[in-house]
């Protein structure tokens, strides 16, 4: 699976549960540790972890895909997964608000998950 791939797939899965607001940032002109980021929103702290456990669980089935590191489980205001090429961002509405992470990175392409889905 290419990096735009693994991208588009993780977006998939975070709308599939719900999310909101998904978008992935093509960082390669301006990061060299990562490819893209996922950026999603859960409605609450609880389906922000449920959308986490969604992604987790089907990228290790399906693609025998595991992060390097995951930071921010237990309080699941922000989960943020490094999968090396691609690192997944997953927000509450409040947390996504404060650090606007579209905002800090709003010179890059990106796509919403309509279209890397449709």
């Amino acid at each position: 699976m290419t990096p735009l791939e693994q991208a588009r797939r993780i977006a998939a899965l975070v709308h599939d549960k719900l999310g909101r607001d998904v978008v992935i940032l093509d960082m390669q002109p301006v990061c060299a540790y990562t490819d893209y980021f996922v950026v999603g929103t859960g409605g609450n702290a609880r389906q922000t972890k449920a959308i986490w456990d969604e992604v987790h669980g089907r990228l290790k089935q399906e693609h025998d895909l595991l992060p390097r590191s995951v930071d921010g489980e237990a309080e699941a205001t922000w989960i943020v997964a490094d999968y090396v090429d691609v690192v997944l961002h997953v927000f509450t509405p409040e947390a996504r608000e404060y650090y606007r992470l579209e905002d800090l990175w709003d010179d890059v392409p990106h796509e919403s998950v309509e279209a890397a889905t449709g």
